[in-house]
């Protein structure tokens, strides 16, 4: 058996069955040029002072931040409804699950700090023991 037909022998690719989806170049180009755009427009809102308050800027990074996390589940991940027989639409579900779990619960603990922990003002700190 030559080293060929080894890679070839079925069970070759366990783990990796033959629904998986694989990638094409075109596939990979577009995920890399969306990564590339949904990375940059962020730094422009930032640096550039774009909309109006800091609040909209934190919203439209984090919407922007989701959209990335999907371009690379999908361009990259091949996390789709045909592959694996559906399990990797599953995967997706959940991690979207997780993510909506993460950033809004970060945005309410941080809510959460900015109000209980913000400094007294002078007629307060005249209160203090």
């Amino acid at each position: 058996m030559t080293a060929h037909d080894t890679h070839h022998a079925p069970g070759a690719h366990e783990g990796h069955g033959h629904d998986a989806g694989h990638g094409s170049l075109k596939d990979y180009v577009i995920g890399f040029v969306l990564a590339v755009i949904l990375t940059a427009i962020p730094f422009w809102l930032v640096m550039g002072h774009v909309l109006p308050t800091p609040q909209m800027t934190a919203v439209a990074v984090m919407g922007l931040a989701v959209i990335q996390v999907l371009v690379h589940m999908v361009y990259f991940l091949h996390m789709n409804s045909r592959s694996e027989g559906g399990w990797t639409l599953l995967a997706l579900m959940f991690t979207l699950i997780l993510v909506v779990i993460t950033l809004s619960g970060s945005l309410w603990v941080m809510h959460n700090l900015n109000t209980h922990m913000m400094p007294l003002d002078a007629h307060d700190m005249k209160q203090m023991p």
